[in-house]
C-alpha cells in the first residue's frame, strides 16, 4: 500500500512536483517497489524520512532492506533499519535520497513497518518570452573587473 499527495511549487527554470510518499510492509506484503515511467525525462528523487513500527507490531526484530542501483548501475541491497518494539520502534532517516527504481523488503519480522518520505520530480520548463529577453540582456553586460590592490607607504 502506498500513498501520494501532490505539493506543487515552481522555481527558476524547474517545475517541481513534490509528493508525500508512504508504504507499509507486513508479513503478507513483504516488499514494495517504487518505480517511475522509463519514458519520463524528469529527474525523480525519493527522500525517505522515517521508518517505524505501527499498530499490531510484535516485539521482534524487523529488518528493512533497500534494493537499488549503485553508481556503476549494479543492483545493491542495503539494510537501513532494524526495529524492535521494546527498544527502537522508529528511526529517522533524515531524508535519505534514492533514485528509482527502488525496492523495500521486510527481510525479517512480521511488521507492520511504515516507511514515509517525499517523492520529488524536477524537470525543465520552457522559459517564457519575458524570461528569454531578460537572459539576453544579462548576456550583453560587460564583466566587472576586480579592483587593484594599493600598497601602503611606510
Amino acid at each position: 500500500m502506498a500513498a501520494l499527495l501532490q505539493l506543487e511549487s515552481r522555481e527558476a527554470g524547474l517545475c517541481l512536483g513534490k509528493f508525500v510518499f508512504g508504504c507499509e510492509l507486513t508479513g503478507s506484503t513483504r516488499s514494495y517497489t517504487f518505480k517511475v515511467d522509463e519514458d519520463d525525462n524528469s529527474e525523480h528523487i525519493l527522500a525517505l524520512s522515517m521508518v517505524c513500527l505501527t499498530d499490531g507490531a510484535k516485539d521482534e526484530c524487523n529488518v528493512v532492506e533497500v534494493v537499488g542501483r549503485n553508481s556503476q548501475n549494479q543492483e545493491i541491497a542495503v539494510p537501513v533499519a532494524n526495529l524492535k518494539l521494546s527498544c527502537q520502534p522508529a528511526l529517522s532517516l533524515d531524508n535519505f535520497q534514492l533514485q528509482p527504481p527502488v525496492t523495500f523488503h521486510l527481510k525479517s519480522g512480521c511488521g507492520p513497518v511504515h516507511l514515509s518520505g517525499r517523492h520529488q520530480i524536477m524537470h525543465r520548463r520552457a522559459p517564457s518570452e519575458e524570461e528569454e529577453s531578460v537572459e539576453e540582456e544579462e548576456e550583453e553586460l560587460t564583466p566587472i573587473m576586480p579592483a587593484k590592490k594599493q600598497r601602503r607607504r611606510q
